[in-house]
């Protein structure tokens, strides 16, 4: 019965809130064109460019007490939207698939109808903006970095940029696929700003799970070349999926930062064979 309540109460404030069920991606939309997704992107690495070559190594690294004070806060805000975005898309998927018409039902998280069958709109939506904005909050991971005077990968500088481009292509082309692709990453989110929030507050995770958090999100990007596969069969077997010119570039990402984690991954994991320090990306 508490079960029960706790549901409804959750669906009502992450599905059928009024600001989240009358959600619309149109012009005046923050972040509904592409030269704000451009402006971000390029201001990120402008940013950190300036920041690494040029304005840190001139001045003195911030107090490490005031360092872990702004990581944690960080990572918490991180850990908490992610759990919310994951929930929040969740049950807004479950509840669109069930309204959607048989195509066969559970179909949908798979293949949005194309044809402009599929606006974008409501909860399953609101949550992709949400998605899409706290890429841009997430930036602020380079800046706790930079400060800290940690090595900054191509990887981590990649991944940051290019997701913003994703995430507005999500939106701008309906994407199909895209609630499983968002539940499924904020899902790892979350585990993964668990670590980095142990790490700043000074609880240290065993080696073993510290290696498992890089080897989680591997297994993201293997996951979704599997649903890209039900997806296809789908496109090519039930009339068409909506917003494949935004999958296409989604997939083309997914493989080059698969390429990319399981280099970090290799060279993490013989780094600590070696007696160094491994690290989650």
């Amino acid at each position: 019965m508490a079960a029960a309540a706790l549901l409804s109460r959750a669906r009502w404030l992450l599905v059928e809130h009024p600001a989240v069920a009358s959600f619309r991606w149109q012009p005046g939309t923050l972040g509904a064109t592409p030269s704000f997704a451009a402006a971000v992107i390029f201001g990120y690495l402008a940013a950190v460019l300036v920041l690494h070559r040029l304005l840190l190594p001139r001045l003195p690294p911030p107090p490490p007490r005031a360092l872990r004070l702004a990581s944690a806060a960080h990572n918490t805000v991180l850990l908490a939207l992610s759990a919310a975005m994951a929930a929040g898309c969740a049950l807004s998927t479950a509840t669109a698939a069930a309204a959607a018409p048989p195509r066969p039902r559970w179909a949908w998280p798979f293949c949005f109808p194309p044809g402009g069958a599929t606006e974008a709109s409501g909860p399953v939506f609101f949550w992709a903006h949400v998605f899409y904005l706290s890429k841009v909050y997430e930036l602020g991971d380079t800046l706790l970095i930079l400060l800290a005077r940690r090595p900054l990968t191509l990887l981590h500088v990649y991944h940051h940029a290019v997701v913003v481009a994703m995430c507005y292509l999500w939106l701008a082309t309906r994407q199909s696929l895209m609630p499983i692709a968002l539940v499924t990453n904020a899902g790892v989110h979350v585990v993964m700003y668990s670590y980095y929030l142990s790490c700043s507050v000074g609880l240290r995770w065993p080696r073993r799970l510290k290696r498992a958090v890089t080897e989680l999100q591997i297994v993201q990007f293997l996951f979704s070349f599997a649903a890209s596969v039900v997806m296809l069969w789908l496109h090519f077997t039930a009339g068409g999926c909506e917003g494949m010119a935004g999958w296409v570039f989604n997939a083309v990402f997914n493989a080059s930062l698969l390429a990319l984690f399981l280099d970090f991954h290799g060279a993490a994991y013989k780094a600590a064979k070696g007696g160094g320090k491994d690290k989650a990306e």
